[in-house]
C-alpha cells in the first residue's frame, strides 16, 4: 500500500482567511463568533454566528465568475487556491493521476433562497439560467477540477458535518490503493442565511446565547447549542514517493480513517458513544499508535449537550483510562460549526499542531461538566510534542469520521 502525505493547506475561516492567520489565531485563542450581520435577527431565537470577515475572491477568482458562483464555491475555490500554492503541485503531476474530492454539507444555499425569491417575485422568467450549476453541492469540486485540470478521481461527498472528514480519509484510500498520486481534498460551507439559521433554531440546534465569547462552549457545563459558521478547508493529499521525488514540503503523513454510522436517530447522536468510538478505533488500530506516543484529538466537540456527553463517552470506550492523558480540544470555540467544511479546517489544525507542537485551546470554558472530564486544554494553548493527531467529525443522519495524522 502506498504511504499518504500532506503537502499543502488552504483555509478561509471566521478567524482568518489564509491558513497563517487562521493558525495564529487558533493559537492565541481568538474568538471568531460576533452577532450576526447578513440579516436582521430581531425574530431569531439565535443572534450570534461565526462569519467570514472582509472575504475578498478577487486572489483567486474572475470577476466575471463571481456573479456565477455561490459563496460556498468562493469559499473552495479560494481555500483551493492556497492549498495548491502552499503545495507547489500545479505543473508537476499527471492531469490523469490528479483528483478532486470535495464536498458541502448543503451546496449553495444563498442562490437557493435568492432564487427562490426571484421566481417568487419576479416569475419563472427571470430565475437565472446559473441557478442549478451554482447551487448543486458538487460545483466546487468541478469547478476546481476544471480550474487545476485534474482528470483523475473526482468525488463530492455529503455526509452532513463529518463530509470534509469522509473527503479527505477517502481520497487518503484512492491514493492509497493507487488511483492517484495527489488528490486535493476538503469541503466549503456558506449557509449563514434567514433560511437556514431559522431551520437550525426550529430542531433545537443552535445555541440562544446572546454573549459571543460564551456561545459555543465546548465540553462546558453551560452549553445550550451550537453555533453556526461558514468557510472551506482544502488539503493537498499526495503519495509519499511521489512528494519526496519533488522536493514537497511535508506537513505529517495520514495513517488512519474510520467511517461508521451510528444507526439510532435523523439529528442527535448515539448517548452511548458507540458509532463514533468505532470510527476512532477503527482509525486509530490503523495508525499504529502506541500508548506511549502521546495523542491530540480535535473533537468534534459542537458545544451540545448531547454531543460532547456522547464524544467523550466514546473517546473513553476507545482509550479507557489513558484518555486522561490525552489533550483533546474543539476549535469550534473559535470557528463556530463550519457545517460541510468544519472537518477539513480540523484536519488543518490537527496538522498544524503536529508540525508547530502546539495544540489550540478550547476557549469559553468556565465551568466543568462532571460528564465531561477530560483534558480539553481549556482558553490557553499548550506546547506539546505530540506524534499522533486524530481529527473526530459527527455529523446528522448518523455518520461518524475520524482522521488519524502522524508527525513525521
Amino acid at each position: 500500500m502506498n504511504r499518504v502525505v500532506v503537502t499543502g493547506l488552504g483555509a478561509v475561516t471566521p478567524v482568518g482567511n489564509d491558513v497563517p492567520s487562521m493558525w495564529e489565531a487558533m493559537k492565541a485563542g481568538k474568538c471568531g463568533i460576533d452577532f450576526i450581520t447578513r440579516f436582521d435577527t430581531t425574530d431569531y431565537k439565535a443572534k450570534v454566528a461565526a462569519e467570514v470577515k472582509n472575504f475578498d475572491p478577487l486572489k483567486y477568482i474572475e470577476k466575471s465568475e463571481l456573479r456565477k458562483t455561490d459563496l460556498y464555491c468562493q469559499y473552495a475555490l479560494c481555500a483551493a487556491g492556497e492549498a495548491m500554492d502552499d503545495s507547489g503541485l500545479m505543473g508537476k503531476i499527471a492531469p490523469e493521476r490528479f483528483g478532486v474530492y470535495v464536498g458541502s454539507g448543503i451546496g449553495g444555499m444563498q442562490t437557493f433562497v435568492s432564487q427562490t425569491e426571484t421566481l417568487r417575485d419576479k416569475g419563472p422568467k427571470r430565475v437565472s439560467p446559473h441557478f442549478i450549476p451554482m447551487m448543486i453541492s458538487n460545483i466546487a469540486a468541478g469547478r476546481i477540477a476544471i480550474k487545476y485540470q485534474a482528470r483523475g478521481p473526482s468525488m463530492s461527498v455529503v455526509t452532513a458535518c463529518a463530509t470534509s472528514s469522509n473527503t479527505i480519509g477517502e481520497a487518503s484510500l484512492a491514493i492509497k490503493h493507487g488511483y492517484a498520486y495527489a488528490i486535493l481534498a476538503g469541503g466549503a460551507e456558506a449557509t449563514i442565511t434567514p433560511l437556514a439559521v431559522a431551520g437550525f433554531v426550529n430542531c433545537m440546534a443552535l445555541s440562544n446565547s446572546e454573549d459571543p465569547s460564551q456561545a459555543s462552549i465546548p465540553f462546558d457545563k453551560r452549553r445550550d447549542g451550537f453555533v453556526m459558521g461558514e468557510g472551506a478547508g482544502m488539503m493537498v493529499l499526495e503519495e509519499y514517493e511521489h512528494a519526496k521525488a519533488r522536493g514537497a514540503k511535508i506537513y505529517a503523513e495520514i495513517v488512519g480513517y474510520g467511517n461508521t454510522n451510528d444507526a439510532y436517530h435523523v439529528t442527535a447522536p448515539d448517548p452511548d458513544g458507540a458509532g463514533a468510538s468505532n470510527a476512532m478505533r477503527i482509525a486509530l488500530e490503523e495508525s499504529g499508535r502506541t500508548e506511549n506516543d502521546l495523542l491530540y484529538i480535535n473533537a468534534h466537540g459542537t458545544s451540545t449537550p448531547l454531543n460532547d456527553k456522547g464524544e467523550t463517552a466514546a473517546i473513553k470506550q476507545v482509550l479507557g483510562k489513558n484518555a486522561y492523558d490525552v489533550l483533546i480540544s474543539s476549535t469550534k470555540s473559535m470557528t463556530g460549526h463550519m457545517l460541510g467544511a468544519t472537518g477539513a479546517v480540523e484536519a488543518i489544525a490537527s496538522v498544524l499542531a503536529l508540525d508547530d507542537g502546539v495544540v489550540p485551546p478550547t476557549i469559553g470554558y468556565r465551568e466543568p461538566d462532571p460528564e465531561c472530564d477530560l483534558n480539553y486544554v481549556p482558553n490557553q494553548a499548550i506546547q506539546a510534542d505530540i506524534q499522533y493527531a486524530a481529527s473526530n467529525s459527527l455529523g446528522f443522519g448518523g455518520h461518524n469520521a475520524c482522521i488519524v495524522f502522524k508527525k513525521i
